[in-house]
């Protein structure tokens, strides 16, 4: 038989036939050249054109291969000197495996120290923390106490002063009345209104007895209203209102001065200019006529007041004015005076367009109905 090329005999000597039955079953060499068995191990050991015998930068057959399972078994092989199949190359050899560092074991004592020292820390650190929770603690309730406290001595400071400025108010001389001063008096004597009231001297302001002041101003009929007003810490102030006169009455030789109530404010011993006087024929001034003519003097404007000479009124529908021109007018009752004094000036004004010096009549008791008749 025809050996292949390349075939070495010397570096793959014959393996010797093993005894054994034949596969014939002859007695023989049953793994021979020629057997089957040995041709397949003559093949194996043969090295064809381009296999690894070939080249010379690959590993021979004789080293040992190292796999790349093994590999990373190993860790002192590189991967980068592994080929193709996971062999390591002939070319680099493998660097050693650094020895592994084992922690060295503390001693008995070394831990019991260890733990103590941390036993201690932690008993520090507690410690530390109970601490800082115990003054959180009690400044908490310090402060809501002194908070507490604090509200207790406010209360009590500000009712210390007020019963202190009640009692300087009401039973302390320091704020008595020392002045009385009276304001608005033209026809009223003022040194009269403060010898009235001068009991009151000494009394403490807040003590004042205003009815009883009250009851003695009542006495000065000309007083229509009045205010009083204290300033400490010594004065009384009154302010009084006068009563004012609209009309005057007739009263023998005299002229008194009445207001729209009918009370007297003054007599005197002529009639006074521009005070248009009232006739009611004899009756009360508390009466309807003289409640009538007021009535009507005040509703009239302040220009044509002025201009009112007398009024005249027996009963409350039938007041009758008397110009200063000589001029008359009929009113009749209280009733729609001021539509009666707007219908009035409006035929006051027509008469004055026409004839100014004529004397004639006005008649505005129906307001709807003006009229004037020549007299």
């Amino acid at each position: 038989m025809k050996r292949p090329q390349g075939f070495d005999p010397s570096a793959h000597p014959e393996r010797e036939p093993e005894s054994g039955p034949s596969p014939s079953g002859a007695d023989g060499p049953g793994d021979g050249a020629g057997s089957p068995s040995g041709l397949r191990s003559r093949f194996a050991a043969l090295r064809l054109p381009g296999s690894s015998a070939a080249r010379p930068d690959r590993q021979s057959s004789d080293e040992p291969s190292t796999t790349a399972e093994e590999a990373r078994i190993d860790p002192g092989v590189d991967r980068s000197d592994l080929d193709d199949q996971g062999r390591t190359t002939g070319s680099r050899a493998a660097r050693p495996a650094e020895p592994v560092r084992l922690a060295t074991v503390d001693s008995s004592r070394d831990e019991a120290r260890r733990r103590a020292l941390e036993a201690r820390r932690a008993s520090r650190r507690a410690s530390r923390q109970r601490r800082r929770v115990e003054r959180l603690e009690v400044r908490r309730f310090t402060r809501r106490s002194r908070h507490r406290r604090a509200t207790w001595v406010a209360v009590g400071v500000v009712a210390l002063l007020l019963g202190a400025s009640v009692g300087v108010a009401v039973f302390s001389p320091l704020l008595s009345l020392q002045t009385i001063t009276v304001d608005g008096a033209d026809r009223v004597d003022a040194a009269a209104v403060q010898e009235a009231v001068d009991d009151q001297i000494g009394t403490p302001l807040a003590r004042i007895d205003f009815d009883r002041i009250t009851r003695e101003l009542e006495a000065f009929p000309l007083i229509a209203s009045y205010v009083t007003e204290t300033a400490p810490p010594h004065t009384l102030v009154i302010r009084i209102t006068e009563r004012q006169p609209i009309a005057t009455v007739a009263d023998g030789d005299a002229f008194d001065l009445v207001d729209p109530a009918g009370i007297v404010v003054q007599s005197l011993d002529a009639r006074p200019e521009g005070v248009p006087s009232v006739d009611v024929g004899g009756t009360a001034l508390d009466g309807t006529p003289f409640r009538a003519s007021a009535e009507v003097l005040l509703a009239l404007p302040a220009a044509l007041r002025t201009t009112v000479d007398q009024v005249t009124a027996s009963t409350a529908d039938d007041v009758t004015l008397t110009l200063t021109t000589g001029q008359r007018v009929v009113w009749g009752s209280a009733e729609h005076s001021d539509r009666k004094a707007e219908v009035l000036a409006g035929l006051m004004a027509d008469q004055a367009s026409r004839d100014a010096g004529a004397s004639v009549e006005y008649d505005v008791s129906a307001p709807d109905n003006g009229i004037i008749r020549p007299i």
